[in-house]
């Protein structure tokens, strides 16, 4: 009887060393960022990474008592990145079902919309809906809608930075009647639009809004509805490895703060003129 006793207080002392080897404690956060989609994060005219994602997580850091490091590196990289124990943490990671199967998501730190933009003198007239907000699941009001964005779209090519929700969406809803080209950034396919290299582009409402109130995009315009649901990922959330809920849990609450305290509204509308504040289920 003492024999099995010692043995099993051996075993659980054993079990407790190996919880504590692989805890992590979490004092340093390695955060992996594009650095080229404004005003979420871009690279300044001094060279250092500005924009609301940056602003943000530094407050998110102080409220989770971590010292974070921004690495920047190419959109695609990031989630493969993240996996292979680059960064701890990914930004500006919209939340869909299909990144759900390789990362595991915070709660949202922002909500956002997806819109179409073209030439004001374009190939593509005037889409449906302009400025108003159109929740893809809402089958009846919206199916009629894409509808008819999608005869207007019909032969035209759309421009849509790759691994992106919005790829996702205009290859599922209008892939075998338009010609989809895909860029490893923003800025990059608008350069194809405004040369007329392209018919339209799509992708985040909030860019949309502060590339347009740049100088040297006087003849590009948002066009049709302000979209969410379905496969886009408007709701956007930092990104963590599958199964590391302890770093995730600090940055939910985080997050939950900086929004009751009125800090993702403030920087939010500092940014795009927007208030991106999520509400969280629950709540």
């Amino acid at each position: 009887m003492k024999k099995k006793l010692l043995l099993a207080i051996i075993a659980a002392a054993l079990s407790c060393t190996g919880t504590a080897a692989n805890a992590k404690d979490w004092t340093h956060v390695k955060v992996g960022i594009e650095g080229a989609f404004p005003p979420w994060n871009m690279i300044d005219s001094g060279g250092k990474l500005s924009g609301f994602d940056v602003d943000l997580i530094q407050d998110l850091c102080t409220r989770a008592k971590v010292e974070c490091e921004l690495i920047t590196g190419e959109w695609t990289s990031l989630i493969p990145s993240l996996n292979a124990g680059k960064f701890d943490l990914v930004m500006t990671l919209g939340i869909n079902e299909k990144r759900k199967q390789v990362v595991d998501f915070t709660v949202p730190y922002a909500s956002g919309v997806a819109s179409f933009l073209t030439l004001k003198d374009g190939t593509v007239a005037a889409l449906p809906m302009i400025g108003t907000r159109l929740n893809l699941n809402d089958h009846p009001k919206a199916d009629p809608v894409m509808a008819e964005i999608g005869k207007e779209l019909k032969g035209k090519s759309v421009g849509v930075v790759g691994s992106t929700s919005q790829e996702q969406l205009i290859q599922s809803y209008f892939g075998n009647a338009v010609t989809v080209r895909t860029y490893k950034s923003s800025p990059e396919r608008d350069l194809d639009l405004k040369a007329g290299r392209i018919d339209a582009g799509f992708d985040s409402g909030v860019y949309a809004t502060s590339m347009l109130a740049k100088p040297g995009n006087e003849d590009l315009q948002m066009s049709g509805p302000l979209i969410k649901g379905a496969m886009l990922a408007t709701e956007v959330a930092l990104g963590t490895r599958k199964g590391e809920a302890d770093l995730r849990e600090k940055f939910d609450a985080a997050i939950k703060s900086a929004a009751e305290a009125g800090v993702i509204k403030t920087l939010s509308e500092k940014w795009s003129k927007l208030d991106l504040t999520p509400t969280f289920s629950g709540n």
